[in-house]
């Protein structure tokens, strides 16, 4: 039995599984013709908060401008089963016609396709942060995850919300909190990632 993991790190957590077709950044996901049940983690950097880049950005960003790689991703777990995680507040649910789960927790209908959403923090699962996490399932059992916010871990950064309040604090003297590097927010905790494969290979016997 094998699970197919769709735009994930070359050298990521699930890239020495054996029973895991895995499609990194060499392969584009875009082409998975199935059967296997998916487990996808489809960009987000057009889907979050900062779609647009920033008042940085040096070009203009398009909200939702992916390549079609969410739209696969959807599809796959649609025909395939298994489960698509996106983070949370992400605009790909509006914009495809999802319901946004509850922030508290719990499995709730997402759509007229079977589908099902959640939202999870994964630093229950070993993130370093809290990294707030929706999650889609199509044919995938349900299964009782830890719901509600993580105590006591970081943000994924600093957590100011404008330059003044972070000069406001830097003046009392306290010093920076590190924000957690571009690999650190990517990652995908080993059990998390197993909780996601354990809903995929159920699939298959749906």
């Amino acid at each position: 039995m094998k699970v197919a993991a769709l735009y994930v790190e070359e050298d990521g957590p699930y890239s020495s599984l054996d029973f895991v077709d895995a499609y990194g950044v060499s392969r584009d996901a875009r082409n998975c013709a199935g059967p296997l049940p998916v487990v996808a983690h489809p960009p987000c950097t057009r889907w979050g908060r900062y779609w647009s880049g920033g008042p940085s950005a040096k070009t203009r960003r398009f909200k939702g401008d992916d390549g079609g790689c969410f739209a696969s991703a959807l599809f796959a777990v649609r025909t395939f089963g298994g489960v698509l995680e996106h983070p949370e507040a992400s605009h790909a649910w509006p914009w495809y016609g999802l319901r946004k789960p509850p922030f508290r927790g719990g499995w709730v209908e997402a759509d007229d396709y079977g589908g099902f959403t959640c939202a999870v923090a994964q630093g229950h699962y070993g993130h370093h942060s809290q990294k707030m996490t929706w999650l889609y399932a199509v044919g995938c059992p349900l299964p009782d995850l830890i719901w509600g916010r993580a105590p006591g871990l970081r943000r994924l950064d600093e957590g100011f919300h404008s330059k003044a309040e972070r000069v406001a604090v830097r003046d009392k003297g306290t010093r920076p909190r590190k924000r957690l590097s571009r690999q650190e927010r990517l990652w995908t905790p080993q059990p998390f990632r197993d909780v996601l494969l354990a809903m995929a290979l159920a699939s298959l016997s749906r």
